[in-house]
């Protein structure tokens, strides 16, 4: 049977009234934000809305997460999901819903448009289910949910060891550069600018190259996995093209632990880009990259970021400009190359066992979607 046959799809609206506050009879807004952590911080009167009820079946719509699958609670499908309801009384909610989950790869992939990506609905709907009795569906869940519940445990466990990571090698920074008291401007030190600002126009331009976008860039580590390219003009290529050992910072997420990122680039591709949400900050060979590194990741570091990086609205952004505001403490080549060794000394085994969870943790992942799969194709 096609799922289109016993489904059918409620777009979420959005609504003509929405507070960061609960008042009295509002309801949250569920948006992609609370969708996926759990955290409301929106609320309205229900005004041109769809409801759902707690256990409902939603699914994202739009965005980078298409196809994601949860259950919400009690308040307003936000304006990028779906409610999904069920027609047929011969199939059970929670069956549904694993097997949704164990599209979620698929319909990722899958999606359309060129710019924000959107769910295929035509693809989800013509997925086959296999529908046995009520009785065995309800069967299949208990197995999908203890052999989850396993797996849930044992990511736990790894989640807990990398914040445990985290604590040391924050000890191990903060000790680093906590004697030295002599700061000056980041501009002394290295060159900063912007990048490629990404538009609907570089579809149309000829050349085409490839960039680095804030999915590239992460605390120390760089995911080269997925590398998009990106409609150029030939007196821009100079100004954004990266070189070995730039300072790569995040300028926006919004999110207070991972605005401000920073990486160093590693020269891996040639004749690469990168776009305005990237600050690149090129050492001009008085001091080390590795060095202002390891400080903007630091508790001091960091505190500086957020100081400039917040906002009366309460995000947190950063631009050119507020890098250039930074601070960094400054010693000689030969004391930096110093502190360096220290901290790597430190740390390496530390990143190596880091590397290892995370490592794990996609296999975790992986694992979670191989056990759906074979769920449903009645292993």
């Amino acid at each position: 049977m096609q799922i289109k046959d016993v489904i059918t799809l409620k777009k979420g609206k959005k609504p003509n009234t929405i507070s960061n506050e609960p008042t009295d009879g509002w309801l949250p807004y569920v948006d992609i934000k609370s969708f996926e952590t759990g955290v409301v911080d929106k609320y309205t009167g229900g005004e041109n809305c769809i409801e759902c009820a707690y256990g409902d079946i939603l699914i994202v719509c739009d965005g980078s997460r298409s196809g994601l699958v949860g259950k919400a609670i009690d308040g307003y499908v936000g304006s990028t999901l779906a409610r999904i309801d069920i027609l047929d009384s011969c199939i059970d909610k929670d069956y549904l819903y694993y097997f949704l989950q164990s599209k979620y790869v698929l319909l990722n992939k899958n999606v359309k448009g060129t710019g924000t990506p959107h769910l295929k609905q035509d693809l989800l709907k013509s997925f086959e289910i296999y529908l046995p009795d009520i009785q065995t569906q309800k069967r299949i869940v208990t197995i999908i949910e203890e052999s989850l519940s396993q797996l849930d445990s044992a990511v736990e466990t790894l989640k807990k060891t990398k914040q445990q990571l985290e604590i040391y090698r924050q000890a191990v920074l903060k000790e680093a550069f906590q004697s030295l008291s002599e700061y000056s401007p980041i501009i002394e030190y290295f060159y900063v600018s912007s990048g490629l600002t990404k538009n609907s126009k570089r579809n149309t331009l000829e050349l085409k190259m490839p960039y680095l976008r804030v999915a590239n860039v992460y605390y120390d580590f760089l995911d080269l996995s997925v590398i998009k390219t990106i409609g150029v003009k030939e007196n821009e290529i100079q100004q954004t093209l990266l070189k070995k050992n730039d300072l790569l910072f995040v300028e926006g997420n919004g999110s207070k632990s991972q605005i401000g990122r920073v990486a160093i680039w590693d020269g891996s591709i040639e004749k690469i880009l990168h776009q305005n949400h990237i600050i690149k900050c090129r050492p001009n060979g008085s001091m080390l990259p590795n060095y202002a590194l390891y400080y903007f990741m630091s508790y001091y570091g960091r505190n500086q970021i957020l100081k400039v990086a917040s906002s009366t609205s309460g995000l947190y952004t950063l631009s050119a400009n507020k890098i250039r505001n930074l601070q960094i403490p400054y010693c000689d080549l030969v004391a930096q190359q110093k502190i360096i060794s220290i901290i790597e000394e430190k740390t390496s085994v530390c990143k190596n066992i880091e590397q290892t969870v995370n490592q794990t943790l996609q296999q975790a992942e992986a694992l979670r979607q191989s056990i759906l799969k074979q769920a449903f194709e009645g292993k």
